[in-house]
């Protein structure tokens, strides 16, 4: 599918793999001409966040935005009003990175009033090889959570099931299995696969129709 709302939001639980996605996302973006705002809004995850790609983020031309906190040991964020004013700049592209529990979506849910006004895509990203996303049950618990607290819908859900560098077809194909029946309950339509270009390649022709690669694994543990 082809996204062509002007503002994007990536969700999804811990070790989805949701800031990859972003990331990856806001690059494709840039390189294909359009004016990039990436705001990072995961406020739960201090490992994982969109906010430590800044200097690549900044190579490509992409502005980062992140809460007051970023970078602190504060646990409570102050929004700087650069994050409201991008629902004013009608010119840039905007993707939002946010955590996917009710603390992240809570924070996404101050946005409320704007998005009311402004046509956005909501992905939410499925990750099946994670504690408490390896089950229908468990993930549609959690996106319907992220959902009330928001008050936000979820447009669509991606299949980004992997181990990392150690992830093979089957761990994705498995993990298609989970996210079909997470869409079927939910009447979410999956929007991509998502993974690595050369496990990709691999695809059955079935699910080659929906398909996003992450050119480059950006986000690495500091303890790599």
């Amino acid at each position: 599918m082809k996204d062509t709302t002007r503002v994007t939001l990536f969700t999804g639980h811990f070790g989805s793999g949701k800031t990859e996605l972003a990331i990856n996302y806001s690059i494709k973006l840039s390189k294909q001409g359009h004016k990039v705002t990436l705001v990072d809004l995961d406020i739960v995850n201090p490992f994982f966040r969109s906010n430590e790609a800044k200097d690549i983020l900044n190579a490509h031309g992409i502005k980062v935005l992140a809460p007051n906190f970023a970078d602190t040991t504060l646990d409570i964020p102050s929004l700087p009003p650069d994050i409201y004013g991008v629902f004013c700049d009608e010119s840039s592209k905007v993707v939002f990175d946010v955590g996917g529990d009710e603390v992240g979506a809570t924070v996404l849910g101050r946005f409320y009033p704007q998005f009311r006004e402004e046509p956005y895509t909501m992905f939410y990203v499925i990750n099946t090889l994670r504690p408490l996303s390896s089950n229908k049950d468990d993930i549609v618990d959690m996106l319907m959570a992220v959902q009330k607290h928001s008050r936000l819908n979820v447009s669509y859900l991606i299949n980004n099931s992997n181990l990392s560098y150690e992830t093979d077809i089957n761990h994705i194909l498995d993990g298609q299995c989970i996210v079909e029946d997470v869409s079927r309950e939910t009447n979410i339509p999956i929007a991509f696969v998502s993974a690595r270009k050369d496990l990709l390649g691999k695809l059955p022709d079935m699910h080659r129709t929906g398909i996003f690669s992450l050119d480059k694994l950006y986000m690495q543990p500091p303890w790599i």
